[in-house]
This record gives structure tokens, sequence and C-alpha cells, in this order.
């Protein structure tokens, strides 16, 4: 591989915080409330954590739809729906 002189080795394909603040703040949000979310997961806070989940995926599939990344498109959709099933499961059990 050949560097140009104005090329950077260690750069990364997502955009950078300067180039797109929103998104950047966006995923730094949604991964400290998924970490959080799987925290409550492992002390078994349930249903705040699907709650957490979802919020953090939301977060998630915003950024990667901004980015127009589908690979993360996916998994956060697939994820969403997962969780959102999980909190009707458990809203179906509380009333009926």
């Amino acid at each position: 591989m050949r560097l140009e002189t104005h090329e950077n080795p260690s750069k990364t394909s997502t955009p950078l915080k300067h180039h797109h603040p929103k998104t950047w703040y966006g995923k730094w949000i949604s991964s400290i409330i998924l970490i959080i979310a799987m925290i409550f997961t492992a002390n078994n806070l349930y249903p705040i954590n699907l709650f957490l989940h979802i919020l953090g995926i939301s977060g998630w599939l915003w950024v990667s739809i901004i980015w127009n990344d589908r690979a993360l498109i996916v998994v956060n959709a697939v994820a969403l729906a997962i969780f959102a099933n999980g909190i009707v499961n458990y809203i179906s059990k509380l009333y009926y």
C-alpha cells in the first residue's frame, strides 16, 4: 500500500467529529446507553434493560441511516424488532 504525502495511515471509514458532529455525539451517547443496558441485563433489572436497549439501538439505527451503512442498518433494525418484541411480550403479560 502506497500512501500519498497527505494521507493518514490510521484514518477510519466512519465520519469524524468535525464532519458530522450530530452523528458523532449520537453514536457515543447510544453506545453509553447500550453499555448501561447491558449492565442492567447482567443484573437482571427487567424491563428497564429492554427500554434502554431500545433507546441505544434506535440511536445507532439513526446513525447508520445517516452514514448509509447497510450492515449497521440491518443489525440495528433487527435488534430493534427483537427488543420491541420483548417489550410487547412484557406488556401483554401485565394486562392479560
